[in-house]
């Protein structure tokens, strides 16, 4: 830092405010982030999971930029292989990729013998 500057701030501090924080601004409140549309949203993209952020924005007339708060740190939804999907497993989708998991264990076992078993043993 500039030694003007830390005059500068001497100088600030000294005649008003002495807190660092943000003062209160007195903004418009966010209108397109609400419930509504984070439902509509998360319609959407379980209607069709690769529609894509720009789409989303176009139908339902918000801007892209809280199209891609909603999707992201709202829903929780990722970017896969252009499909959305959610960014953590859910018990159900554990249980279903263990089952599948175990069916094509089972399938492998009977095509292969005990071939299959001693390599993953």
């Amino acid at each position: 830092m500039s030694r003007s500057r830390v005059y500068q701030w001497c100088t600030w501090f000294g005649e008003g405010p002495t807190s660092l924080n943000d003062e209160p601004k007195s903004s418009r409140p966010k209108t397109s982030t609400n419930e509504e549309n984070t439902t509509r949203v998360d319609e959407l993209i379980k209607r069709d999971k690769r529609m894509k952020i720009r789409q989303i924005a176009l139908k339902l007339k918000i801007p892209k930029n809280t199209v891609h708060e909603l999707v992201h740190d709202t829903l929780g939804y990722r970017n896969v292989s252009a499909r959305w999907v959610p960014k953590a497993l859910t018990e159900d989708h554990k249980l279903k990729g263990f089952e599948i998991s175990q069916r094509l264990l089972l399938r492998c076992q009977q095509d292969n013998g005990v071939e299959i078993q001693r390599i993953l043993v």
